[in-house]
């Protein structure tokens, strides 16, 4: 999994860096295949905000979250992005096994 972070007018640290890395890293439980996070961060009065693409093959995910502080906004994120891949996959299973059933009947 690529994780690739950067700011909108802001300066990404290097504990804001990891911290978007270890929050995101449980997303790559899900997946055997390569996938590819841009993430952005950036200050919207009087909120933080941040911005996340997974593009996974064949499917591009996209989630974004407000929060007081930064690191709130990330882990609100985080959740989402771990539910919109728990969608995606739930799609994906059903649909195959809706084909399998068909092709039995």
């Amino acid at each position: 999994m690529r994780i690739e972070t950067y700011g909108q007018q802001i300066e990404v640290t290097p504990a804001l860096r990891e911290y978007v890395e270890s929050k995101l890293q449980r997303l790559q439980r899900h997946f055997d295949q390569h996938c590819e996070v841009r993430t952005q961060l950036a200050l919207r009065k009087p909120d933080h905000h941040v911005e996340a693409t997974v593009n996974l093959p064949g499917r591009t995910l996209h989630a974004d979250a407000s929060a007081p502080t930064m690191y709130a906004a990330i882990d609100l994120l985080a959740d989402k992005l771990d539910r919109l891949v728990i969608k995606h996959k739930e799609k994906k299973h059903d649909h195959h096994a809706r084909e399998v059933r068909d092709n039995l009947a």
